[in-house]
């Protein structure tokens, strides 16, 4: 290959590479695809959003489809919602929806909806299509103590005037689970609510529960009923359970009071044991005083020590004669 060949490929490789820049900063594609489709946009309006870093397919091709479909709308209200960080296609496809439901959306209240983090598309979706939402096992209990577990199933519509600042998915489950547990607890019987079950989804629906939300509930149906717990004998069990447990509380601080007072009253009986024997010891002194003096002869004395003997003695024989008579027996 000769130096001419070679320079006719470099010259080449340099043309196609000048040309795929100059195409991806120029998108001439894009803009006659915009041009055959009727929308009126320039070449350098495409070159301006490149500058503002705004990538041109993400505003033509959506705006394609508006005019396409008679929206009306215009590329600086898709770009500066680009440039907000909102989803130009999507905005665009739920305006296209809206339109062929006959739902009443402009292109300002939809670029809200999508900026406030909600599925605009969805919504609209929704408003066409109503949504169903399954509550999760609600336990309530009715007043004879009867546990009683409900499962429903709410249809709901949204609201597309509500979306930016109503309450969502979470606000409809909550309310409707507290409403399912008032209904129950005021219902006299189980039994009641086991018969008619329609009973729920009318006290239900009467109490305007989607006040404040992005949705209109159009029913509640009940999907389940089911007989739970008795939770009014499991309350009796426990509460006589609490009782006996005081009252062993309360019986085992008696036995602790009387053991207390028997150790007194033991205590007490060393005690006069011990005066008794201080007194006793006194006696032979007492004795020996009124020998000393007279008041007591020697005879008096040998009297008295026979007495202590007799008395003994027949004390021993009634103790002798009670263990024989126990032994015959």
């Amino acid at each position: 290959m000769d130096t001419l060949d070679v320079q006719l490929l470099v010259i080449v490789a340099l043309v196609i590479i000048a040309l795929s820049v100059f195409l991806s900063f120029f998108p001439f594609m894009l803009w006659i695809s915009a041009r055959a489709s009727g929308v009126k946009i320039g070449i350098i309006t495409l070159v301006a959003m490149r500058l503002r870093r705004v990538v041109p397919s993400r505003i033509v091709n959506p705006m394609i489809k508006a005019t396409k479909a008679g929206l009306g709308l215009n590329i600086n209200q898709l770009e500066s919602h680009f440039l907000a960080g909102g989803n130009v296609d999507r905005v665009v496809n739920a305006l296209i929806a809206a339109q062929r439901a006959n739902i009443p959306l402009i292109f300002e209240r939809a670029a809200a909806i999508d900026l406030a983090g909600r599925d605009v598309l969805q919504a609209v979706q929704m408003s066409v299509n109503p949504k169903v939402i399954e509550t999760p096992v609600v336990s309530a209990v009715a007043k004879d103590g009867i546990e009683v577990k409900v499962r429903a199933r709410i249809t709901v519509r949204a609201n597309i005037d509500r979306l930016v600042g109503g309450a969502g998915e979470e606000t409809i489950l909550a309310r409707v689970g507290e409403g399912i547990v008032s209904t129950n607890g005021s219902s006299a019987s189980h039994k009641v609510v086991l018969e008619n079950p329609d009973l729920i989804s009318k006290t239900v629906l009467s109490k305007g529960l989607d006040a404040g939300t992005a949705f209109e509930i159009l029913s509640i149906d009940i999907a389940d009923v089911d007989i739970g717990k008795n939770i009014g004998a499991y309350l009796q069990t426990e509460q006589a359970e609490a009782d006996k447990r005081i009252a062993q509380a309360k019986a085992e601080e008696r036995r602790a009071m009387a053991v207390a007072q028997e150790q007194e009253m033991k205590a007490r009986v060393v005690e006069m044991r011990a005066k008794v024997v201080e007194s006793e010891s006194e006696v032979p002194l007492a004795m020996a005083e009124a020998l000393k003096s007279g008041k007591l002869g020697v005879m008096d004395y040998m009297n008295l020590k026979n007495i202590e003997a007799d008395t003994q003695m027949r004390g021993s024989i009634g103790r002798t004669n009670e263990t024989t008579r126990n032994d015959g027996e």
